[in-house]
C-alpha cells in the first residue's frame, strides 16, 4: 500500500512551537487529500487538518489559527507546523489520506507539551 514516514516531534512548553513532517511515496501521495492526525493517550484518533492536492487546508477546530499544513507535491511530504501549543496538543501524530486514513499506518511522532 505504500509507506508513510512521520518526523519531526519532540517535547516542548506551552506556547512553543514544533514542525513535522509526512514523507510518502508517490504512488499514495499524488492526486490524493492527506490529513495530519494524532492519538492521546487513552482517546481516538482523530484528524487535525487536512490539505487537497491543491494546497487549500482545512483545520479542525480545536487546532485553526495554531496549526497550518502545507505540501510539497514535487516532494511528496506534507507537514504540519504547530504554534502555540498547548498541553492537550500531546499525542502521537499521523499522516494519512484524509477524510478517510485508507493507507496502513506509519510509526507516527510523539509530540509532548508540559504545562
Amino acid at each position: 500500500q505504500g509507506q508513510l514516514v512521520e518526523s519531526g516531534g519532540g517535547s516542548v512548553q506551552t506556547g512553543g512551537s514544533l514542525k513535522l513532517s509526512c514523507a510518502a511515496d508517490e504512488t499514495i501521495f499524488r492526486g490524493y487529500i492527506m490529513g495530519w492526525y494524532r492519538q492521546a493517550p487513552g482517546k481516538e484518533r482523530e484528524l487535525v487538518g487536512s490539505v487537497v492536492p491543491r494546497g487549500r487546508a482545512n483545520y479542525a477546530l480545536s487546532v485553526n489559527g495554531r496549526f497550518t499544513i502545507t505540501r510539497d507535491n514535487a516532494k511528496n511530504t506534507i507537514d504540519l507546523q504547530m504554534n502555540y501549543l498547548k498541553p492537550e496538543d500531546t499525542a502521537v501524530y499521523y499522516c494519512n489520506r484524509a477524510p478517510v486514513p485508507t493507507l496502513s499506518w506509519g510509526p507516527g511522532t510523539q509530540v509532548t507539551v508540559s504545562s
